[in-house]
């Protein structure tokens, strides 16, 4: 059983005995808990010990003024709402409450009305504050461990290089230096390699993160580009012993979409189905249409995801580490850009798997949808006539 949250916290701070039992009892009413304090110092020391969401505050009090404590409050938590209520409303007096860090003002006599308004919009902006520096540390913390994965992902093909062209620079003459430098120069090619495609798994992700990778929505038939991508792999598909098989419709399987960002999401399906296969497995890619979606499954006959890793197969940088699977290398970016650009299109990715006999993920994309010409006309035929007025 989960536990509730509690209410949001506020504490006042009034000389006035009647008008913090006012005060009060009206955030009670509100399901709202609340401290009162008399004077600015015993204030202060509530909103230590309180950590309240809200403070509410009179400006002409005896010791510590008003303007005092605002000052001190965000000392304590600048994200805490202040709020100050006084007798001697004056525009200057709101102007200097609001310099020192208020967020509202409100003159006394107020009603119960009143009071509730500002608490619940200071609230509210409290709330979205509070969000807000959550999702700055969420960023900042990802960006830590990006810089922490992108600086040990780099280190290790760059040291392989160097020390593979170090090799090459002490090769002797001997009758076999020809092989072993045309094997030290492979070696070499394959980390560039690697490297080329950490880079250019980076440069999609930021497109991605950025909202940048899928603004075009244009007609696009999948048929074409599956049909194009099991082309390219025909080589590499054949070099693995893997066989590729397609069964589409004839005709065409169209959807609203970027085509840069669809042969992105299938190019990194299909070819984790030829990475992950076993020598003479297959990869089949099918497609349909289904109630207004246009489904594809790419299934593979390979070593499949144990159960364990399968809630975390759409992360960033998630790799699977089990003794006895295939060691392949990759970036553990291509099935989180591909669960972005899925969702960014209004789609659907899952997969079904099972350890040492295949995996199918299955992407389900809404289906492309002709305008309206009528009403496109009617539109343009009323605004055609405001426009002759």
């Amino acid at each position: 059983m989960s536990e509730s949250v509690p209410a949001p916290m506020l504490v006042v701070i009034d000389d006035d005995y009647a008008m913090r039992l006012s005060c009060a009892k009206i955030l009670a009413k509100m399901g709202l808990r609340a401290e009162v304090f008399e004077d600015g110092a015993r204030g202060l020391n509530g909103v230590g010990t309180c950590k309240p969401d809200m403070v509410i505050v009179d400006l002409k009090m005896p010791g510590l003024s008003g303007m005092e404590v605002i000052s001190r409050v965000h000392e304590i938590d600048p994200q805490i709402v202040i709020v100050v209520i006084t007798g001697y409303a004056t525009i200057d007096t709101a102007v200097q409450a609001m310099k020192c860090g208020a967020y509202d003002f409100l003159p006394k006599p107020f009603s119960p009305d009143e009071l509730r308004l500002i608490v619940n919009r200071g609230l509210e902006r409290r709330r979205l504050a509070l969000e807000s520096q959550r999702h700055e540390i969420e960023q900042t913390m990802l960006k830590r461990r990006f810089v922490t994965f992108v600086s040990h992902q780099l280190r290790t093909p760059l040291a392989a290089v160097h020390q593979y062209l170090d090799v090459l620079k002490h090769l002797d003459q001997a009758g076999d230096a020809a092989v072993r430098r045309q094997e030290w120069l492979s070696r070499c090619l394959i980390r560039i390699e690697e490297l080329q495609q950490l880079i250019a798994d980076w440069l999609t992700l930021a497109r991605v993160e950025g909202g940048s990778l899928s603004h075009e929505r244009i007609n696009v038939d999948l048929n074409q580009i599956i049909a194009g991508i099991l082309k390219s792999y025909e080589q590499t598909a054949a070099a693995e012993n893997v066989f590729l098989e397609a069964y589409l419709p004839d005709e065409a399987l169209f959807v609203p979409g970027d085509r840069n960002c669809l042969n992105v999401l299938f190019d990194n399906l299909i070819a984790n189905g030829i990475k992950y296969n076993k020598p003479g497995g297959k990869v089949t890619i099918s497609g349909a249409k289904s109630r207004g979606e246009v489904v594809v499954a790419v299934a593979d006959t390979g070593i499949g995801i144990p159960e364990k890793y399968r809630p975390f197969l759409f992360e960033e940088f998630f790799r699977a580490k089990d003794e006895g699977t295939k060691r392949t290398a990759g970036t553990g970016l291509g099935l989180h850009i591909c669960k972005r650009i899925v969702s960014e299109m209004g789609g659907t990715i899952d997969v079904e798997s099972q350890a040492g006999a295949g995996s199918t993920f299955r992407v389900r994309l809404p289906a492309w949808r002709e305008p309206d010409t009528v009403g496109s006309q009617c539109d343009a035929e009323r605004q055609a006539n405001i426009d002759s007025r």
